[in-house]
């Protein structure tokens, strides 16, 4: 297929500002969804890199799509820009799961579409990890061993690093993200998530999700494989989940 000339420097603007901020503004997403042929080019750049384009909202994303994308937030970009000094690989298995927990307690099922909360306390989320966790770490030793070699997922590490936070939840707020507490790091992970554009801070410790985030699982989380049996692995027996 030929393009025009216009279209293509168009095109190859739009995908620069995306590349180089991971978003755009209203302007863009005008300019993305006025011309088929410039979306369909702004697609085809994304795709070299291993990323999507998505709508949400009224600003347009870049998403990657794989961990080999070079717009992927790495394990060393985590560690520098969000954890303490002394944090290990343990530490980013330990956010994922709270992320997963996180985003679990917005949606009653797999199958769900839409979001069934508006808002969630910091409490509960620290209520709902510890209760997962402490399920987790009730499982034999010996299949434990066995889930770590099917999902490629180390844990036993994520329990003992958990296990090695100070719950200060009664003795005192801990919301510096500098202390060993769990509070302390899920207010890590809640700076980590409000620096993507996937959670929002509403006030009196609540936070809920971004139209970006919505966009995000909706299209994508829930429907890949890995992130399914994960889910469904922490969430197994659980009395108040359902998941399908």
């Amino acid at each position: 297929m030929l393009y025009e000339e216009q279209q293509v420097m168009e095109a190859f603007r739009l995908y620069t500002r995306l590349a180089l901020k991971g978003y755009g503004d209203k302007e863009a997403l005008r300019l993305y969804l006025a011309d088929d042929v410039v979306r369909g080019l702004v697609e085809e750049f994304a795709q070299e890199v291993e990323c999507t384009v998505i709508s949400a909202g009224d600003q347009l994303y870049l998403i990657p799509l794989a961990l080999s994308s070079p717009f992927h937030v790495s394990n060393q970009s985590l560690k520098d820009q969000y954890l303490p000094a002394y944090a290990v690989n343990a530490d980013i298995y330990l956010m994922y799961v709270a992320i997963i927990i996180l985003f679990g307690e917005f949606y009653d099922s797999y199958q769900t579409m839409e979001a069934t909360r508006e808002f969630l306390t910091l409490d509960h989320w620290l209520t709902r990890l510890n209760e997962r966790l402490l399920a987790l770490k009730e499982i034999n030793p010996k299949e434990l061993e066995k889930m770590e070699s099917e999902l490629e997922y180390n844990w036993q590490q994520v329990i003992d690093k958990w296990d090695a936070l100070d719950d200060l939840k009664e003795k005192v707020k801990a919301r510096d993200a500098r202390t060993r507490s769990r509070l302390g790091f899920l207010n890590t992970v809640k700076k980590f998530l409000e620096a993507q554009d996937l959670i929002r801070d509403i006030g009196e410790d609540e936070v809920t999700l971004t139209e970006k985030a919505q966009t995000i699982i909706q299209r994508y989380y829930m429907e890949v494989q890995h992130n399914q049996n994960i889910l469904e692995f922490i969430y197994r027996n659980s009395p108040d989940k359902e998941r399908k």
